[in-house]
């Protein structure tokens, strides 16, 4: 049986539900003129849905809603100030309910079901109604064992992670950026989960906890055991995202897709940047040969970028770092089975405040601020530039 709210009558002014609060329309709204890549708009739609839903109505008489299953005896409070109205049902995990008003993304009617990464999230706004069911459990973890992330500069290579980690690959120098040179490459690598962890709308992510000294309520909220494989990835993520900057890079790890977009408009600016991720015409390919096509390397940026890597973790998080003296390069590949691939590149010219024992250095065989080192971006990681 479903249960029902009181219907709710909201005074809010047409400029109050002109923006919806989906990350999408965060998106078109912050960056009119950059189309979103795939590699981020897949973590919109995990194939998969919850057998609880939840209705909403909205009409000239206010705002009905119709949530799942709840427990009896939560209560349901309504808060009316100045920032809006907040509803909130039962004890936590029911169903939340907050209207804003404002001419920005923030303004809208926003419902959410249930408790984060596992709620039904309902945004209303000029568009209409757009509602979005995600994982009803946890994401499946499948046993990676953690290790120093290649893409941060300050660590040093282990030697399983040098022979083991597909990654290693990525690297190599850019004198070698020419048609016809092969190359043994796997870009779509597992992140360590099931590959669904899908972005969190920005109001929920800023209600989770993320920090080292939260640690034990992100292991509760997210119901992982203390010191399993799991847990001390979510640890390495944690500890990358607090570590020390490389060189005076400027960094930041984005838990939702709209502070991502806010941190690299405010480094590249909105009118004329671009987002671009590697492209792969097929899922879970191997492990293989490829050559670089002839022609059709092309130069799209040759001064600053802003380059953002997927973390393994839980929900969405990308480790995102604003690189000066990089150049962005599209690169077509053939594989040996005749697979292609659009693949994005990103060569530092100035590598002389990474680690020396950084893994790029190990495969390449070189020393830090000798020469460009190049990297090949993983499918599911973004890099923005200015055109």
């Amino acid at each position: 049986m479903l249960t029902r709210l009181p219907l709710i009558c909201f005074v809010v002014s047409v400029t109050a539900i002109a923006a919806d609060l989906t990350p999408e329309r965060y998106w078109n709204t912050a960056l009119p003129n950059t189309p979103m890549p795939n590699s981020l708009r897949h973590l919109f739609t995990p194939d998969f849905t919850d057998e609880k839903s939840t209705d909403v109505q909205v009409g000239k008489g206010g705002v009905n809603v119709n949530a799942g299953k709840g427990k009896p005896g939560g209560g349901t409070a309504v808060n009316v100030g100045k920032g809006g109205v907040y509803v909130d049902t039962g004890k936590g995990k029911g169903t939340h309910v907050s209207v804003s008003g404002g001419k920005g993304p923030g303004g809208g009617v926003g419902v959410h079901t249930g408790k984060p990464g596992k709620r039904t999230d309902v945004g209303v706004g000029k568009g209409g109604v757009i509602v979005h069911t995600r994982h009803k459990g946890r994401p499946v973890y499948v046993g990676v064992t953690p290790g120093p992330n290649p893409f941060v500069y300050n660590y040093a290579a282990s030697e399983t992670q040098l022979h083991d980690d597909p990654k290693a690959a990525l690297f190599f120098l850019e004198k070698d950026m020419v048609p016809g040179k092969a190359m043994n490459l796997r870009f779509n690598a597992e992140d360590g989960y099931d590959g669904k962890t899908a972005f969190l709308p920005r109001g929920e992510a800023e209600t989770v906890p993320f920090g080292s000294e939260k640690f034990s309520e992100i292991l509760n909220t997210f119901s992982v055991k203390p010191g399993s494989e799991e847990a001390e990835m979510m640890k390495k993520t944690i500890e990358e995202c607090e570590a020390k900057r490389v060189g005076g890079e400027e960094k930041y790890c984005a838990t939702s897709l709209e502070s991502m977009v806010d941190f690299s408009v405010s480094k590249l600016g909105k009118y004329h940047v671009r987002a671009v991720s590697t492209e792969v015409a097929e899922k879970n390919a191997p492990m293989q040969k490829y050559k670089i096509a002839a022609p059709g390397i092309k130069k799209l940026s040759d001064d600053k970028s802003v380059v953002c890597h997927k973390q393994k973790y839980p929900f969405a998080v990308f480790y995102c770092h604003k690189a000066m003296m990089t150049s962005v390069y599209a690169v077509p590949l053939e594989g040996e089975n005749g697979l292609r691939a659009k693949a994005v590149a990103v060569c530092h010219k100035n590598t002389s405040a990474w680690n020396p024992n950084h893994l790029a250095f190990k495969v390449l065989k070189v020393k830090p601020g000798t020469v460009p080192v190049c990297h090949f971006l993983p499918e599911t990681h973004v890099v923005w530039f200015s055109y």
